[in-house]
């Protein structure tokens, strides 16, 4: 699907409040609720949109620790570490990478024993080096990367 200028003023809007009414968005567009609507479903049909979330302060939920591990594995068999991480609740987000290791996850969990626990399992497929978090300064959409 080809994106024009319509689209990409929805998707900026939508970015900053996924929650908005299509009325309200369709007013700063100068278009009817029910044509923007239409072009958020074809937004979502075509897989441009694929899911609406919320962004959660992690310290106020008792998420203390926020992780960068770079995986270095063993095998070159990664179906069961890819099986691995996706069972895994700490993961939130992992990434297969180019350069040193393997793989880049970035895990949150709330205590040094819940870390200290991941960490293990994770040795049975590899060694990792692991970057801690003492604070988060900028968090972005794609969109911003593209357009702003």
């Amino acid at each position: 699907m080809e994106l024009d200028k319509i689209d990409l003023q929805i998707l900026r809007i939508l970015s900053g409040n996924s929650r908005i009414q299509w009325k309200d968005l369709g007013e700063q567009i100068h278009m009817t609720g029910q044509a923007v609507g239409n072009r958020i479903k074809k937004l979502e049909d075509s897989g441009i949109i694929r899911a609406y979330t919320l962004i959660i302060d992690e310290m106020k939920l008792g998420l203390t620790y926020t992780g960068f591990v770079v995986v270095f594995l063993k095998t070159a068999n990664h179906d069961p570490f890819i099986r691995f991480i996706h069972e895994q609740k700490e993961v939130v987000e992992a990434h297969r990478i180019a350069g040193k290791g393997c793989y880049h996850l970035k895990i949150i969990v709330e205590s040094q024993e819940q870390l200290n626990y991941f960490l293990n399992k994770l040795l049975d497929y590899g060694n990792y080096s692991l970057n801690l978090s003492i604070q988060g300064i900028k968090q972005r959409g794609p969109l911003a990367a593209k357009f702003q």
